[in-house]
């Protein structure tokens, strides 16, 4: 039995618009003290999201046994019967009266760039959400979630002595330096993305090095560039893997911390584990929304057979 893994993150509905041009044409660096810019998209579509849905919908696809811990508004029904229509469960997410959805409004132009706007709505309240709510859990991540919500659930993950993983990601400004390092330290894994990780470091003071020497591994993706592992002293070059085309980069991180949750549940190798996060991210990017794309067990493992010549599963 795969181990029941606890996602701690947001629930929402992202409006996704493409701009069809760059932001940089169109944002003078000189004139930010008076901005006053707009985009007229092309294309604007309605997506499932938020990082505990899209981090569960891929675990699940890899065969994982994930719960998802999140609130939802007064709009939250659908989603919620989506989750479980997959057969994650969703006992611990908690419907918030008189309160939307969080939503997402993310612009994205042709070099990848996003601006987004986010009501948290609902999110705020995941404070009212506790880790010892819910049985069995082996393996955990605090993802971007309500402020107070995160706080909790790390200091609840490291007082129960459940394992988990740290991912700050757009929720990092809400946190002083010294709650950082607190939180670091209650964990035992910190993903981030490469702009983070410096952030991070500003933010407490403590070189990326240092950081991972804190934790049992520390995760930093660099997109087209791939992603570097931290552990035991060691660094993992871990390489990307061309995807099928470039679609939509929304929700490739969720998907690839996915991977990183699977290869830690069954105690793989930190290679085979960030070659598996990053081919879901590759597979994710050539779809649009955060789960739209297919997780197929027998179609991931023969791609990672011909890129890498070994057996995933």
């Amino acid at each position: 039995m795969p181990p029941r893994t606890l996602i701690c993150g947001s629930l929402a509905i992202d409006t996704i618009t493409v701009f069809p041009d760059r932001f940089a044409r169109h944002i003078l660096p000189e004139q930010t003290h008076v901005l006053s810019v707009s985009f007229q998209i092309t294309e604007m579509r309605r997506e499932w999201g938020g990082c505990a849905g899209n981090i569960a919908y891929n675990l699940k696809g890899l065969g994982g046994d994930p719960v998802v811990m999140a609130t939802v508004g007064d709009d939250g029904g659908a989603y919620i019967e989506r989750l479980s229509s997959f057969g994650i469960a969703t006992d611990a997410v908690r419907t918030v009266a008189g309160t939307f959805t969080a939503q997402a409004y993310i612009i994205t132009d042709l070099d990848d760039n996003q601006i987004t706007a986010f009501h948290p709505g609902a999110m705020n309240q995941a404070h009212m959400n506790h880790i010892s709510d819910v049985d069995r859990i082996a393996l955990g991540i605090v993802a971007p979630d309500g402020r107070d919500g995160m706080a909790a659930h790390v200091r609840e993950f490291a007082a129960a002595r459940i394992p988990f993983m740290f991912d700050p990601g757009q929720g990092l400004p809400l946190f002083s330096g010294a709650e950082l390092i607190e939180m670091i330290d209650c964990a035992d894994y910190v993903a981030v993305n490469d702009y983070e990780a410096r952030m991070l470091a500003e933010r407490t003071g403590l070189s990326e090095k240092e950081i991972a020497a804190r934790v049992d591994a520390m995760i930093v993706t660099l997109g087209a560039d791939g992603s570097r592992i931290h552990a035991g002293g060691t660094v993992f070059e871990i390489p990307t893997l061309s995807p099928a085309k470039l679609v939509d980069p929304t929700g490739c991180g969720d998907a690839y911390r996915a991977g990183l949750l699977y290869g830690i549940g069954h105690g793989w190798d930190w290679d085979r584990t960030g070659r598996l996060a990053s081919l879901l991210g590759s597979l994710k990017i050539a779809s649009r929304g955060g789960q739209n794309h297919i997780v197929d067990r027998d179609a991931l493992a023969a791609t990672y057979h011909q890129h890498y010549g070994h057996h995933l599963w």
